[in-house]
């Protein structure tokens, strides 16, 4: 049995930054993980995703170069860190993981997720 658990989320102002964590339990070890976020009447989108070794990584265009995805299979987290944030990132944003192979972008190709964390990022 999988679960996931964020943390980090909060109250930033635009250009600041914030550090999602993700806890799971669970063998996470050698699923890929990802991020997904969904704002108010939007659907959820994707974010960015790392493979179960770390040697691969996927970013969203609106996110690369700010927000950096990793993970620390010997402590079964994974983090996010986002960097010169702006108000567009706000979201609740969710941590998922899946069986499947490679590093899945799309959030049907995900099985597990958490109950998300909110960011609001104020201009």
């Amino acid at each position: 049995q999988v679960q996931l658990v964020e943390s980090g989320g909060g109250l930033v102002q635009a250009g600041g930054s914030l550090r999602l964590i993700c806890a799971a339990s669970g063998r996470t070890s050698i699923y890929p993980m990802g991020w997904f976020r969904q704002a108010p009447g939007k659907e959820r989108e994707f974010v960015t995703a790392i493979s179960w070794n770390s040697s691969s990584t996927l970013y969203a265009d609106s996110v690369k170069g700010r927000f950096t995805i990793s993970r620390d299979n010997a402590k079964n987290t994974m983090y996010l860190q986002m960097n010169s944030l702006k108000p567009e990132d706000t979201a609740v944003y969710y941590c998922t993981a899946t069986p499947r192979l490679g590093v899945p972008a799309q959030a049907h190709e995900y099985i597990y997720w958490g109950q998300g964390t909110q960011v609001t990022v104020s201009s």
